[in-house]
């Protein structure tokens, strides 16, 4: 009786634990990233500091700043992508750029979605900006691995 009791109670057990709905050992896929350009901030208006690069992950694109990254206080910072590799202090044109958004935070990694509509080939750098006073506080060129290695 006791030994019956006990298959049962062993069964029992190995029956609800493979329908617990615990996650079984399965493969899984490594999201695929692969860099699309990247390049160092240089300061402007502000000491600005760090690496930028645009990444695609999963179909999808993204501008991440590594742990280096690093900004002056501002009342009213954005990040931008550029048309031009080399920016003045101030005095950005409208057309010639087009905002991720708001600066995140001033230090450290973060990550802003790329629109997906945008030519990647039409923006030369990335920057932080100042819209309340259009000041350029720092902006790293971007360029492609292969431009990088000429």
């Amino acid at each position: 009786m006791k030994l019956n009791y006990l298959v049962l109670s062993i069964a029992a057990v190995l029956s609800v634990s493979s329908f617990s709905g615990l996650p079984t050992t399965s493969p899984v896929q490594a999201a695929q990233v692969a860099t699309v350009k990247s390049g160092n901030f240089i300061a402007a208006e502000h000491p600005t500091e760090g690496a930028a690069r645009i990444v695609t992950e999963n179909g999808r694109r993204y501008l991440e700043f590594d742990q280096a990254f690093m900004s002056d206080m501002g009342p009213d910072l954005y990040v931008i992508l550029h048309r031009a590799a080399t920016l003045p202090k101030g005095g950005l044109k409208e057309q010639d750029y087009i905002s991720l958004g708001r600066l995140q935070k001033l230090n450290g990694t973060q990550r802003y979605s790329v629109p997906q509509d945008i030519n990647l080939a039409d923006y030369q750098s990335v920057a932080i900006w100042c819209r309340q006073f259009n000041a350029t506080f720092g902006y790293a060129p971007l360029q492609t691995a292969a431009q990088a290695n000429r």
